[in-house]
């Protein structure tokens, strides 16, 4: 995502005196190009100009961009294999192609490798179709699925696998939910009322990297009409590096929960701050600066 804009820091660098408005001014542009949002990209910019002015002797430019990424992600992060309750009950949100079915598959495998067990809600009882598919990913990950007939209500398929879970002692609780649109009033209200019954303790929107800023506008969506806690990246084993992340960070702050690599189930990952600079900034030649 950065290359282009990594060359035209080292055009830069290369003369004997280095322009820190000129730096950060190619900054926006850039990001805007790859998914980030303008505001995101403008306070990037003004990061790194920032410690551009501060610099003296020799700096990386690649190590410039990568602090200015870190204060805007920060270091905080969220581990569910932690928490005491039992069961803990985390309800997933996102639209149709984002692969939010197949995303609960894995985090029912990553609990099951961590030694927790688990139970998955069909509460997408919108299309016959997503409740045979995320009773075969329950049965890829192991894990029971509870579910009721195509055109049940929602909230009630949620109730169950709480009370399943609390009668048998698992330790957590896995809700799919329908995904229509993001705009669709119906939906909404829906998220809202399962939310209400099931009363989670983590709500997860689950987003793909390939949306780009379109996933930003969903993000913002479901925080104005449903509300969560946290998000999970996909597809990031696409092209896509991922920008939208540092929207989510700098526009919503909300953190980063997993993010998916692949399709299969052991294509997750807890979100790790260094990992997804490294994605962002590909390993290359030393462009180290003498100012």
């Amino acid at each position: 995502m950065f290359e282009k804009l990594r060359k035209k820091f080292a055009e830069i660098f290369r003369r004997n005196k280095i322009d820190p408005d000129e730096v950060a001014d190619e900054i926006p542009l850039k990001l805007v190009e790859a998914d980030v949002s303008l505001e995101t990209a403008e306070d990037l910019a003004s990061l790194v100009r920032e410690k551009l002015r501060k610099e003296s002797g020799s700096f990386d430019p690649d190590e410039v961009l990568s602090s200015s990424i870190k204060e805007i992600i920060g270091d905080s992060s969220l581990d569910i294999l932690g928490v005491k309750k039992r069961p803990y009950v985390i309800l997933f949100l996102g639209i149709n192609g984002t692969g939010k079915t197949t995303t609960i598959g894995k985090v029912a495998h990553y609990l099951k490798k961590n030694g927790k067990s688990a139970v998955i809600a069909a509460a997408d009882t919108f299309r016959a179709g997503a409740i045979e598919q995320i009773s075969l990913i329950g049965r890829e990950a192991g894990t029971e699925v509870i579910k009721h007939d195509r055109g049940s209500d929602p909230s009630s398929v949620a109730f169950d696998a709480i009370e399943h879970a609390k009668a048998r002692n698992i330790d957590y609780v896995l809700i799919d939910t329908a995904g229509r649109m993001n705009t669709n009033r119906n939906l909404m209200d829906e998220m809202r009322k399962i939310k209400k019954v099931s009363k989670p303790d983590l709500t997860l929107l689950v987003i793909d990297a390939v949306s780009g800023q379109d996933s930003v506008n969903q993000a913002r969506m479901f925080e104005e009409n449903v509300g969560y806690d946290g998000v999970v990246v996909t597809k990031l084993d696409t092209d896509a590096r991922g920008g939208s992340i540092l929207s989510i960070y700098h526009d919503l702050k909300k953190p980063v929960v997993f993010v998916c690599v692949g399709q299969g189930l052991d294509d997750i990952m807890p979100f790790d701050r260094d990992w997804y600079i490294r994605k962002l900034l590909p390993e290359s030649e030393n462009r180290t600066v003498q100012e």
